[in-house]
């Protein structure tokens, strides 16, 4: 499974797809189960090609956001979608409000947010009991 990068806009989908193609980044597009298009580029994209790609979507994302708020039909369906990796290495997208999603958009990459996100999946499917800041045991 490659980085998965989701857009709601033709003209934005098909500048991500030759922005990457430029930095000779591969891509395949395909459309979403329930909106949209998804773009896959492989993950295994060397780190400065990764900073490129992210700084990219970050822009796009932007004005995609942009363009949702001010269509009337699309501002009145409020949701956003991030996935998850779970511990059987399936994945799940998962909803969260807009307004919180807006904030991890503007202090984390799509990355950053997947690997937040995938971590506490991770301690619901796992969960500790008792308190969470305990000190190891020493017994032998």
């Amino acid at each position: 499974m490659g980085l998965e990068y989701l857009f709601f806009n033709t003209a934005l989908r098909d500048r991500f797809v030759t922005f990457a193609a430029a930095h000779d980044i591969a891509s395949t597009t395909r459309m979403d189960a329930i909106a949209g298009f998804v773009v896959e580029l492989p993950d295994t994209l060397a780190d400065a090609q990764m900073a490129c790609i992210d700084a990219e979507y970050a822009l796009i994302m932007d004005e995609q956001m942009l363009l949702a708020e001010s269509d009337a039909e699309l501002v009145s369906h409020h949701a956003v979608g991030i996935r998850v990796t779970l511990a059987d290495g399936s994945t799940r997208a998962i909803r969260i409000p807009p307004a919180i999603a807006r904030r991890l958009f503007e202090h984390f990459s799509s990355d950053e947010i997947h690997e937040i996100a995938s971590a506490i999946a991770h301690s619901v499917e796992n969960p500790v009991d008792g308190p969470i800041c305990r000190k190891p045991s020493n017994r032998r």
